[in-house]
């Protein structure tokens, strides 16, 4: 935790004043969140939803309406919009509970598309194609909170939302969530609903990957139906396989390095997208593991080395 919490002090100094920087950081925490969203149902528990850019909206937009039309403080609509993307990815998750592998890929995937085209009909509630813009900024004890505060509140957000999934996968639920992917007939044996275990691990991610559209939406104070889009669930599914899948910290490493190839290396200017979809590819074959999973094994080979006993020549007389 400490080493985690200071390596996220070091992104914050890191973006500082830059605006550049703080745009890449905020995109970076909203990868994160939504990586972290799926990371519970699909990588713990094996359950791939392609809705996701649905949720992250739902949070985008319940900021964009309390932001506009009430005088609710926006910690509200990160709530609100919370709630709603889990009850609507249990609603979604109990609707589709007896689909499967590319049955339920592609329905999830559907729903998503349809909810973007919702945002664009719906103009007296969302604002069409121009969305809601002018949203009024996030106040801290009656002060507006300024860009560089918000930026540290909101990479602390996503270093307690990483501490908090990773404690999840190490806790009894986690484990039974694993092992529901695994063995659920042996889970269902055990007495647990895997069906009922695999819509509250939907309806957390969801929650996750609603507060990273809030707080995306927060930072820019402009949302629209093109902010959120598919292709961005289609990278969130790469990033734990990228970072690494035996930790919820995975999620976070891939999110950063989706961010620096796509946004940050000007070397690779618009190739961003290929060159990421490269390094998963390399890290697939190399460690299927990723990158975290490769550098602990690295750090374990070098750490029974360094600790090995050497013998003595008085050892090896005797043998």
């Amino acid at each position: 935790m400490l080493g985690t919490l200071a390596l996220t002090l070091g992104v914050i100094a890191w973006a500082g004043g830059d605006l550049f920087r703080q745009d890449l950081a905020f995109l970076g925490a909203t990868y994160a969140l939504l990586a972290l969203g799926m990371y519970l149902p699909f990588n713990l528990a094996g359950t791939l939803s392609l809705a996701y850019s649905a949720y992250v909206a739902i949070g985008g937009y319940a900021v964009g309406l309390v932001g506009t039309k009430t005088g609710w403080p926006l910690p509200v609509a990160y709530l609100l919009g919370a709630l709603a993307s889990a009850a609507l990815a249990v609603v979604l998750g109990f609707a589709t509970r007896r689909l499967s592998g590319f049955y339920l890929a592609a329905v999830t995937m559907l729903f998503g598309v349809a909810f973007q085209s919702f945002l664009l009909d719906a103009k007296d509630i969302t604002g069409g194609a121009v969305g809601i813009g002018s949203i009024r900024p996030l106040t801290f004890f009656g002060g507006e909170m300024d860009r560089q505060g918000f930026i540290i509140l909101t990479l602390l957000i996503v270093w307690l939302a990483a501490v908090a999934v990773d404690r999840i996968r190490r806790s009894p639920f986690g484990v039974t969530l694993q092992s529901s992917r695994d063995v659920p007939a042996a889970v269902e044996a055990a007495g647990v609903g895997v069906p009922a275990l695999r819509l509250v691990a939907l309806g957390v991610g969801a929650a996750l990957a609603s507060l990273g559209g809030g707080l995306f939406t927060t930072a820019n104070q402009t949302i629209g139906p093109d902010t959120f889009t598919l292709s961005l669930v289609m990278l969130a599914i790469f990033m734990p396989l990228l970072g690494g899948q035996g930790s919820a910290w995975g999620a976070v490493l891939g999110a950063v390095l989706v961010v620096e190839l796509t946004f940050n290396l000007q070397i690779f200017e618009r190739s961003g997208s290929l060159i990421f979809g490269v390094a998963v590819l390399a890290v697939l074959l190399i460690a299927p593991r990723g990158i975290l999973g490769y550098t602990g094994q690295a750090a374990r080979f070098l750490r029974e080395r360094l600790t090995r006993t050497p013998r003595t020549p008085t050892e090896g007389a005797g043998r």
